[in-house]
This record gives structure tokens, sequence and C-alpha cells, in this order.
């Protein structure tokens, strides 16, 4: 069980979901909270990462590293995201397991599941059929990390746990536009359109893919909700139960920010995935939903971005 003096180990604490994960459980009142940059301790380094864990003696960990970045990232550095990504869930989860650490949240994403799945996506239709190709090492990757929880559960009665969230956006984001996920990208190319005339947005693809959005901090809460919970689930999924069309998005920004620009749509650009909302219905049986709206979400988000990422 982990309680408020229990010693928590979070890592990536520096990302868009790590640091809000370090910032809920300081609310949360968790005052033994252990994090490590990376020039610290090299995830990719299982024996760093073992003597680590064997000399601090944690009592749950929450691993928010990773490689993460939006289609272009995803399609042009395909071997990074394979490999980074598979060999630090692979040294935490094994690392764990030497050191007797029994309560694991490990991060995921909605792009585990088949381009063409049933709609809303459910956990037991993973591996039901073909990825999207732009974004498959990725996915590859973390399904990887997914069955090595559920293998080392089901074979060490371990309470691993791999949260799969939808498209996540907040605080401390990236707004890279060539790594940058949808959202903050759109952020980013509609904020610079209030100060130059006659602007256009750049839309990449048709505007019609849906996807469902979900701020950081509700991420956050459902990995300290469910580090605390027995579960007899090794895959939970974690979203907001709302979507809407990428165009959409586009709209409610504009209006937001309060731009004139026009719309162009980049068709050269793919789509990606047509929609991807996903069933929520089983962290709900297990007393967790999501209770930020994209109003406010985006209020707190756009406040921070102005803050940091502001040019004159």
């Amino acid at each position: 069980m982990i309680k408020k003096n229990s010693k928590i180990f979070v890592t990536g604490h520096k990302g868009l979901v790590g640091s809000a994960i370090v910032r809920k459980l300081l609310e949360y009142g968790y005052k033994n909270i252990i994090t490590k940059t990376r020039k610290q301790l090299d995830l990719t380094d299982q024996k760093k990462v073992d003597n680590f864990l064997k000399k601090e003696k944690f009592d749950g960990v929450i691993n928010a590293a990773a490689k993460v970045g939006g289609i272009y990232a995803n399609n042009t550095y395909r071997a990074e995201f394979i490999y980074e990504n598979l060999i630090i869930q692979t040294n935490i989860i094994h690392s764990c397991y030497l050191n007797n650490i029994k309560d694991l949240v490990i991060l995921g994403s909605s792009c585990i599941y088949p381009r063409k799945s049933k709609q809303p996506i459910k956990e037991e239709y993973l591996l039901s059929g073909k990825l999207e190709k732009t974004n498959e090492p990725y996915a590859i990757a973390k399904i990887a990390g997914l069955k090595m929880c559920e293998s080392y559960n089901d074979q060490y009665g371990l309470n691993y746990k791999c949260l799969m969230p939808c498209n996540t956006y907040g605080p401390n984001d990236n707004y890279n536009l060539k790594t940058s996920h949808f959202f903050p990208a759109l952020i980013k190319k509609i904020h610079e359109t209030k100060y130059k005339k006659n602007s256009i947005i750049n839309v990449w693809g048709t505007g019609k893919p849906k996807r469902e959005l979900i701020y950081v901090d509700d991420i956050a809460d459902a990995c300290i909700f469910f580090l605390n919970k027995k579960t007899r689930h090794s895959v939970i999924n974690i979203g907001s139960g709302k979507e809407k069309r990428i165009i959409d998005y586009v709209n409610f920004l504009v209006k937001k920010i309060n731009t004139n620009a026009r719309i162009y749509h980049d068709l050269s650009q793919s789509d990606g995935t047509p929609r991807k909302i996903l069933d929520n219905s089983l962290a709900k049986k297990y007393g967790w939903k999501s209770k930020i709206s994209l109003d406010k979400g985006f209020e707190l988000t756009y406040s921070d971005f102005l803050k940091t990422n502001l040019k004159k």
C-alpha cells in the first residue's frame, strides 16, 4: 500500500506528464518523491537502473519517461522511437521486479490499438488488427511494455499496471512543430497568426480525423489513483470520453485565441488514424474518471504557453 510517506520514484519528471505527476503528488501530500535527470540516471543503462533501485528501496515507481512526438517525429525517427522506448521500459520493469518493488505504473498510449479498431476502443481490442503505419515503432514498443508487465504480474504476483491515455495536453508541453503532438502544434500555429497580416493556419491533412483529448493533470491523477489500486487488469484506458474532429479543435482554438487567420489544409500530409476514442468504462469501474473540461484545460495550458513560449 502506497502511503503519504512512501518513497516514490517518478521518471521523466521534466516532461509534460512527469512534471504533472510530481505536482499532483505534492498537492495530495506525498512527501517522499524522488526524481532524477537524464544526466543523473541513464534509464537506457540496465546496470545503473538496477543499482539505483537497489540502493533507494522504493515503495512505488511511476514511469513517465519516454521518447514521444506527433506524426512527423514518429514517422521520421522510427529507429529511435522503438529502441529508446523498449529499453527504458524493459530496464525499469525488470529492475523493479529484481528489487521487490510490487507497485509500478507504466504509461503507454492509445496508439497501441489497431488503426481501424472498433470505436470506442476497449482494452480487449489490442492486437486485433494492423497498427497505424506512421507510429508503428512507438506502438510496438508500448505493446511490449504492457505485455511484459502482464507477464510479470502473472508469474510473480506483482501489481504492475499500464495506463493507456488518449492525446494529452497541458502546461510544460512540447511546441516544436516537428516533434509535437497535434494540439500543442495547433496552439503555437494559431497563436503566431495573431501577429501577422493575411495569416494562414496550415492544418495537416483533411481535418476530418477525430481525436479525444485529456488534460495532463487528469493523467497524473490517474497514475496516483492506480498506483494505490490492486487491480485484476494490467492495461487500463485513461481518457476524457469526449472527441472532436481536428478541424473542430482548430475552430475552437481560433475562437479562444481570437485570430482572423484563414485555414489551409495541407493534403500532402497524412491524416493518421481516422478515429481514436477510448472506452473508459474499466477505469470508471475502479472508481476513476477525468474531471477537467477542455475549456478549463485550455485556459491553464495557454496561460503556461504565454509565460514560456511567447515570442514578441
